[in-house]
């Protein structure tokens, strides 16, 4: 009688059970692979923005962009596409190798929505892709491109079929453990349930193991059921909140410090390094990214870093120090702050890379030195020629003319770098509209020798223009390009003893001219040649050479307006040659 009475209570509960847990199971699978595939779109969405974001910035040319480092981070394919649809980058393919991209849906949609997304066939890769697309915008919130990530569709489906399996499992484990209770509901009441209920309390504060098992004791009254749902309920959104919680914080460290360009570092008591960002390898050139698990001095190499966190760790109050790295003549600055009230005896170490501003200072230093220096000379004969005048001088009219002569020639030396500073200065904020026109680089280099020939020959110098007539013309402004070329033959001809030879050329190279000047001269010091083009800047230490130090300064202005670059080689007493190149027209 008893056995029957069981079966008759156990059948119909596990079969009710059986109903439930099937439509349930079917829900929670089609909740989660929905749940997760938004995760992927928001995942791919935020990564994409973060992206274009980056690449909002003018100054950043779409076509300078490296996005295979940022697919390795990321784990995405990226494709980075202009206005016109061309692919500028693609992390998994030659862009030279793919066709116009402007009418892909997911470019299409975020053209037109602000944001792109795509389930389909990639031509390119053959494969089924999940793609999200937004635009790059620059500060006005205009488009500028197109940035654009994608996951293999084979991946997504992968992880979906495994989740489906383990909530299958989980469903089948769960009906297994289920259909237990019921037996034992059936021949003993309620007593597995009161011990489940416990056991559940346990996990949810925590105190679940592995080796668990339930221990059975009397069964007391009917309510344990709805103390068990209560539970479960309860651990489910408990676990739930949690993970959520961690991922999104986890996420967020991740992020930050996967950006940050100072250098971070969690130091243990051992001086093991338990946490480093990326910016400390690339700050330091190190060869191996992974510092995680090697100590301070097998990484930080200066004794610096070393001193900083042990007084760091033995007196537990904040250290700061500026450290000169060579011989690359890094400027760090290093901040240690004891996290005792974290752990115990951990150390935080922020590197932060102060050489360009250390650089920066020289160069103000510099610039205020120099333009002090060109500024006293003349005013200093200003002072002197009027002291002179006013102490009688004006009473004889052959030397007043003479003094008033030599004002006139410093008041014009004074003017004519007040000139070349204001037009510094109007290139610079871009105040000089360029007058653009296809124009012969021969005519150029011909000009500039006509205009200061009669000087260089009057030198003993030997001049020689090494230029094609028929070489492609330059999309320039002629005029400027005759100043930027007369300022490096003025300088060749001032620089160079006579008897020398300085040879003016222009010649094509990959769709651009290139544009020398070489000279036979005394040469430029190493340690100069990377300030040649500041400000007033000069090689002769005293000063005496003449000019206002500005010519250089003012042609790597006017060829960067042009959208070139102009750089110096030269050997101390073997000469010196100054290249620029300009697009052709």
């Amino acid at each position: 009688m008893s056995q029957s009475l069981r079966s008759r209570i156990a059948i119909p509960l596990i079969l009710v059970i059986l109903g439930i847990l099937i439509p349930a199971g079917v829900a929670v699978t089609i909740y989660f692979n929905r749940l997760y595939t938004d995760s992927i779109y928001k995942n791919l969405l935020s990564d994409a923005r973060l992206i274009a974001s980056l690449l909002a910035d003018q100054k950043v040319a779409l076509e300078q962009v490296e996005v295979h480092a940022w697919s390795d981070i990321l784990g995405e394919r990226i494709t980075i596409i202009d206005l016109e649809g061309t692919v500028i980058h693609d992390s998994h393919k030659d862009p030279t190798q793919m066709e116009n991209h402007l009418q892909r849906p997911e470019i299409q949609q975020a053209i037109k929505q602000g944001v792109g997304f795509a389930q389909r066939y990639s031509e390119t890769l053959g494969i089924e892709m999940v793609y999200v697309a937004v635009p790059i915008r620059d500060e006005n919130q205009q488009p500028r491109g197109y940035v654009r990530v994608a996951l293999p569709l084979s991946q997504l489906r992968a992880e979906q079929r495994s989740l489906q399996g383990t909530i299958l499992g989980s469903l089948l484990l769960m009906l297994f453990l289920i259909s237990i209770v019921v037996i034992n509901v059936a021949r003993h009441a309620t007593r597995p349930i009161e011990e489940i209920t416990r056991s559940i309390a346990k996990l949810s504060s925590g105190g679940f193991t592995s080796d668990w098992k339930p221990k059975l004791s009397p069964a007391e009254h009917s309510t344990e059921v709805d103390r068990l749902i209560a539970a479960f309920d309860y651990l489910t959104a408990k676990i739930h909140d949690q993970i959520q919680a961690l991922e999104q914080e986890r996420n967020k460290i991740s992020a930050v410090l996967q950006e940050m360009t100072d250098g971070v570092l969690i130091i243990d008591p051992d001086g093991v390094i338990q946490l480093a960002n990326p910016a400390v390898a690339r700050m330091l050139n190190l060869a191996e990214p992974n510092l995680v698990g090697k100590t301070v001095s097998q990484v930080l190499f200066h004794p610096q870093f070393y001193e900083s966190w042990q007084k760091a760790r033995g007196s537990k109050e904040t250290q700061t120090s500026l450290i000169e790295v060579q011989p690359r003549k890094l400027y760090i600055q290093c901040t240690t702050t004891p996290l005792e009230t974290i752990a115990p005896g951990t150390v935080l170490m922020l590197l932060q890379n102060l050489t360009r501003q250390r650089y920066l200072e020289t160069v103000r230093r510099d610039f205020i030195s120099n333009i002090s220096h060109e500024l006293r000379t003349p005013l200093a004969s200003l002072k002197a020629l009027t002291e002179t005048l006013q102490e009688g001088a004006l009473e004889d009219p052959p030397a007043a003319r003479k003094f008033l002569m030599q004002i006139e020639t410093e008041v014009d030396s004074l003017s004519h770098m007040v000139s070349e500073l204001l037009e510094l200065s109007r290139i610079e904020s871009g105040q000089v509209p360029l007058r653009l026109k296809p124009s012969s680089p021969y005519e150029i280099l011909q000009k500039a020798v006509e205009r200061l020939g009669i000087q260089a020959e009057r030198a003993g110098l030997k001049v020689i223009i090494d230029c094609d007539p028929n070489v492609p013309p330059v999309l320039a402004d002629p005029s400027r390009l005759e100043q930027v070329v007369g300022n490096l033959f003025h300088n060749a001809i001032k620089f160079t003893p006579a008897g020398g030879q300085i040879v003016l050329s222009a010649k094509p190279q990959n769709g651009k001219i290139l544009f020398c000047v070489a000279d036979t001269g005394i040469g430029i010091p190493a340690e100069d040649l990377p300030r040649i083009f500041e400000r007033f800047y000069k090689t002769d230490r005293a000063r005496a050479s003449g000019g206002t130090g500005l010519g250089l300064a003012i042609a790597k202005h006017v060829v960067e307006a042009h959208g070139g670059t102009i750089w110096a080689e030269s050997i101390e007493s073997q000469g010196s040659k100054f290249y620029f190149w300009i697009p052709t027209a």
